[in-house]
């Protein structure tokens, strides 16, 4: 989880650790009455039980909080005006985008890569199928 594939870049741990932070700190950032996770990971594990966590209580407060009607409302995000529409757009793909990066860094880790969207290569391989290249 530690090891940077180049010494400027992040490693596994700091790239999930960056999506699981992200999840509430946006949220709480966009005025909404969740506590920013700033827990320091050590194992897969946690990883895993804080975001399952985090995403839960993100998708209940967002849901207690806003309404449709609401998602053209402007909230003060990062110094700027966002629609709340565009903040939960933005906080999904950046989830999508950091989702990526992991990927990557796993393949050139030599992990196995789980399917996200789809199978994965060696998902394919172990389906008897020939993966899409």
């Amino acid at each position: 989880m530690d090891v940077k594939i180049f010494p400027e870049g992040r490693s596994l741990l700091i790239v999930a650790s960056h999506i699981n932070h992200t999840l509430t700190e946006m949220m709480h950032h966009a005025g909404l009455p969740i506590e920013e996770n700033k827990f320091e990971y050590k194992t897969v594990e946690e990883l895993i039980s804080h975001y399952q966590k985090d995403a839960a209580k993100v998708a209940e407060v967002v849901a207690a909080n806003w309404t449709d009607d609401q998602v053209e409302n402007k909230i003060k995000m990062y110094g700027m005006d966002w629609n709340i529409g565009d903040t939960l757009h933005i906080l999904i793909t950046h989830q999508t985008h950091h989702r990526g990066q992991l990927t990557v860094l796993m393949r050139q880790a030599g992990l196995k890569i789980p399917g996200v969207y789809g199978p994965s290569k060696e998902e394919w391989i172990a389906y008897g199928q020939e993966p899409l290249i």
